[in-house]
């Protein structure tokens, strides 16, 4: 491939403080070639504009506004208007350790890949809920690790908070789907299905801020339950077993309960000594008592939401003769 040039797509919907913050960690970066931030304003009402002038002077800024569409339109939105040959997806709620850059640029040098994925890590300035989040949703003991870790199940997936994809690949795939959240999985479903290969890149990770509260975030491991549905449907043969762990977890959780209550408190105890492997695990990553009894907490919030979620799509996807998009509209945007 010709000489990189890199530029970064940022979707961003009424969120100009954080954007401060990612460019902010932008101009703190070690990285001396030059690169462009595209942001994309998807229907903003609050949008970024004061504070992008604020940065004119120290990074290449492309910005356009356009209608809601949602996060997976306004990323090839942003593609597409982008000056660069390699594109680095991210969030709007990230920040970027000074040598991001540099990783990923020696990492493609090292061994080029068309689409990479980097870890999401909690800054030390996070609140103690999202450090117990980004534990729940990071850990290889209760999501595999398939959001960046070395040591993970399976093939690794890219997410869109910390993505790397090629215009070359881009123009391959048409970028991503206007379902949401899933749409990140679903691509690199696609890039798959076309031939590419995906590699995790473990020291090109970022602070993924999570601005979420319990409610929230219940909210979205649902939908993230029952988006996989819809992709197993779509990608059959990524369908797989483990899937069905926090519908079992939840099923299994509630019954040994019962159980206790009726005086059979054996089958608890497997429940406990997990909550007690996610506790001492926790505890050694975050080295708080807090965030590790908080932990515990973020993993049932999660399997509880994303079983259910599981569970409730597959029945419906399986009992009904309509498309995903007529059975939950409410998980897919218009495309622009």
């Amino acid at each position: 491939m010709d000489r990189l040039h890199f530029s970064f797509i940022i979707p961003v919907y009424n969120r100009p403080d954080e954007i401060q913050e990612l460019l902010e960690s932008m101009v703190q970066m070690d990285y001396k070639g030059d690169f462009e931030v595209v942001i994309v304003e998807d229907g903003s009402t609050k949008t970024s504009e004061k504070v992008l002038d604020n940065f004119s002077d120290g990074l290449q800024i492309s910005y356009y506004k356009k209608e809601n569409t949602g996060p997976g339109d306004s990323r090839n939105y942003g593609m597409k208007k982008a000056r660069g040959n390699y594109f680095i997806v991210l969030d709007s709620d990230c920040i970027l350790p000074p040598q991001y850059l540099d990783e990923v640029d020696r990492e493609l040098g090292q061994d080029f890949v068309h689409c990479f994925g980097g870890a999401d890590a909690a800054h030390h300035s996070f609140s103690k809920v999202q450090k117990a989040i980004n534990y729940a949703m990071t850990s290889l003991w209760t999501t595999g690790g398939i959001r960046g870790r070395k040591k993970t199940l399976g093939k690794f997936q890219p997410r869109s908070f910390n993505m790397g994809i090629s215009q070359e690949l881009f123009k391959k795939t048409k970028g991503f789907g206007s379902i949401h959240p899933g749409e990140d999985p679903d691509l690199t479903f696609r890039i798959w299905k076309a031939g590419y290969r995906t590699r995790f890149f473990p020291n090109a990770f970022v602070y993924h801020k999570r601005r979420i509260d319990w409610g929230r975030f219940h909210t979205q491991v649902k939908k993230f339950g029952m988006v996989r549905a819809i992709l197993n449907q779509w990608h059959p043969e990524t369908a797989k077993l483990t899937y069905w762990f926090p519908t079992c977890f939840m099923v299994l959780l509630f019954t040994s309960i019962v159980l206790m209550i009726l005086g059979w408190w054996h089958f608890s105890v497997l429940f406990g000594l997990y909550f007690l492997l996610i506790f001492i695990d926790s505890l050694f990553r975050n080295r708080s008592l807090v965030v590790a009894l908080l932990s515990i907490v973020a993993v049932v919030v999660q399997f509880f939401g994303y079983g259910l979620g599981f569970l409730k799509s597959t029945i419906l996807l399986n009992f009904s003769p309509k498309e995903p998009e007529k059975v939950f509209p409410n998980l897919f945007f218009k495309k622009g």
